[in-house]
């Protein structure tokens, strides 16, 4: 990756940080990233990398995943890190903690869609049973001081159209006899089990419940609308929108996702979910248009609906998040597109 490109990505880490004084309790001490090779762990990673060489945090990060090896190939700027340790291991054979590790955050378990239907037991297992694993090994450690447990906004089930954002307390469900929600229903058991080692161990348990994002890092063969929004823009193509155009979501840049996940990690209360989004709704034929927009000679935008018009919505509440911690969106959706485009131009995507 080159330089202008590392570059960019450091000044979205610095822009993010509203306050580095919320990261004081992480200050010198060793977190573990499970799954911490993916588009979350990245993130992370340029955060916490950023924050060791402009504030001396001197956090060691340990990234594990099994396809650990394949990230020196990635971000090689990151993978030759001394304060960055690569581990290639699955989740689920976790049976303890890396020596010194004090706060974990878990973030095992794919959003692809794809996978969670071609491959549903696996996509069920690595979250529930990998969810198991590193909670029994963080309470058997004595060193540890705070595990965040990266579960998903999915867990709410379906969002009522008419509820301007989704808050924390909506007790909802996704339908537990469809296979389109096998991810959501290990989220939700991996919830639980964090509750009961909460309640059993006095485990130090806060989980963050992540909504949608764009940006860096985010492979534009990703199956969710605006990875094909993005992609079909650089091609040159017209953008297709394969389904309802008044579909409603929300997108949050990642160095502000990554941000506010070491502020949840910190400061965040034991016991306590916080939405992690944008607050700020957008229509799908209204992106797809923000998105075309953004060239100078802007491509088409089509709309192809498949099957019955099905309009759906997914926009967090955030206001917990704001209150308790503090945390606030810094990048906008206008700036996040121009940010993410001109990440794809320069390493090379979309051709």
């Amino acid at each position: 990756m080159n330089d202008p490109v590392v570059a960019a990505l450091r000044a979205d880490c610095e822009s993010a940080i509203t306050d580095v004084a919320k990261l004081v309790d992480l200050r010198g001490q060793r977190i573990l990233v499970t799954g911490g090779t993916g588009f979350m762990g990245s993130w992370i990673a340029e955060m916490v990398a950023w924050l060791n060489d402009s504030h001396g945090m001197g956090i060691d990060l340990l990234l594990l995943s099994p396809s650990a090896s394949g990230f020196a190939g990635r971000v090689p700027h990151l993978a030759s890190r001394s304060d960055i340790t690569l581990i290639e291991r699955d989740v689920r054979d976790i049976t303890e903690l890396p020596e010194g590790v004090t706060y974990v955050i878990h973030a095992a378990g794919t959003p692809d869609n794809r996978s969670h239907v071609t491959d549903p037991l696996r996509t069920m297992s690595v979250i529930a049973h990998g969810a198991s694993a590193v909670l029994r090994a963080a309470a058997a450690s004595h060193d540890l001081r705070k595990v965040l447990n990266v579960s998903s906004g999915l867990v709410y089930g379906a969002q009522p159209v008419d509820m301007v954002g989704m808050p924390e307390s909506h007790a909802g469900g996704p339908a537990p006899d469809s296979i389109n929600a096998v991810y959501a229903e290990a989220k939700r058991y991996a919830e639980s089990e964090a509750a009961a080692w909460r309640s059993r161990d006095k485990l130090p348990v806060v989980t963050a419940r992540p909504f949608a994002f764009i940006g860096p890092y985010q492979g534009l063969d990703k199956p969710w609308a605006v990875n094909n929004f993005l992609r079909d823009a650089l091609l040159g193509v017209p953008v297709r929108i394969l389904g309802d155009a008044d579909t409603v979501r929300s997108y949050m840049y990642p160095s502000d996702m990554a941000y506010w996940m070491l502020v949840i990690l910190a400061e965040g209360v034991a016991g306590t979910a916080y939405n992690v989004g944008s607050p700020t709704a957008i229509t799908l034929g209204k992106l797809a248009e923000r998105i075309a927009g953004s060239f100078d000679n802007p491509p088409p935008v089509v709309c192809r609906p498949l099957g019955q018009p099905r309009v759906t919505r997914f926009v967090p509440d955030i206001s917990r998040a704001q209150s308790m911690l503090g945390l606030r969106v810094t990048v906008d959706l206008d700036r996040a597109i121009q940010r993410t485009l001109a990440w794809h131009r320069a390493t090379g995507a979309g051709r």
